[in-house]
């Protein structure tokens, strides 16, 4: 069941994308070489408090995380640790902010030090994909449309499409209908109406596009090996075009 969300929902929700944004470009200036990956875990959960968030996601299914922190060859759901970033990693932090019992949900991928040209290309992709899908992300489009458009940029860059994780819709739930996947034929799918909100989140290899899961049950990396990287945003479609909810500044 697809719950539609009002505009005074949807106001609610950008008050959680404002703290979660602003933790994001706060990020910016603490992932650098040397840095633990469970040190940006613990800034994010204080981060939060301090403005009375809390992160959704710690305890979801057992999840023992404020964030999920994916570095190089894995996908999502990657759980910090204590492994120090090395200059020239990539790493995807994602999170879910909960404010006064509303969600916003974001991804970003951050450059560690001086990148190769190769993985600032598959970050630059994978971003412009993220905004390919948004594009068509209009009353009226069938979600067809957004996972077609992701898919031919990506794919049109040489990489591939993770097929097992996808958008979702969210509001006070971390993951309702409609499931959003980033590939696919335009013209198919459920038909977008004004308050439908949910997140674009491709996850893109540079490889393959096959995965394996970690012991952990959770972290999920490429099949093989090459880097992974995501962008994610939560969008609420309106009269006057999709509004990004988790986008206060540029990402």
């Amino acid at each position: 069941m697809i719950i539609i969300k009002t505009e005074d929902e949807i106001k609610k929700m950008q008050v959680a994308g404002k703290v979660l944004s602003d933790v994001h470009h706060k990020l910016r200036d603490l992932i650098k070489p040397g840095v633990k990956t469970i040190e940006i875990d613990r800034f994010v959960e204080n981060y939060l408090k301090e403005r009375g968030a809390y992160p959704e996601q710690k305890g979801y299914e057992g999840y023992p995380y404020s964030i999920c922190a994916s570095v190089n060859d894995e996908i999502c759901h990657g759980f910090p640790s204590e492994y120090k970033l090395k200059n020239g990693d990539i790493i995807t932090v994602d999170m879910v902010v909960n404010v006064d019992g509303w969600l916003a949900d974001s991804a970003w991928s951050y450059e560690v030090g001086e990148v190769s040209p190769e993985a600032k290309k598959l970050l630059q992709v994978t971003r412009e994909s993220m905004y390919k899908g948004i594009e068509k992300a209009v009353i009226g489009n069938r979600l067809g449309d957004i996972a077609a458009a992701v898919q031919k940029h990506a794919e049109e860059n040489g990489y591939s499409i993770v097929r097992e994780f996808v958008g979702h819709g969210i509001g006070q739930e971390m993951h309702e209908d409609p499931q959003v996947l980033h590939y696919g034929k335009p013209g198919r799918g459920l038909r977008l109406q004004e308050g439908m909100v949910f997140t674009i989140e491709p996850m893109i290899n540079m490889g393959k596009k096959e995965l394996t899961i970690d012991d952990n049950g959770w972290t999920a990396r490429t099949k093989d090996g090459s880097l992974s990287a995501q962008y994610e945003h939560q969008i609420a479609i309106t009269k006057d075009g999709p509004i990004i909810i988790t986008d206060q500044g540029d990402c």
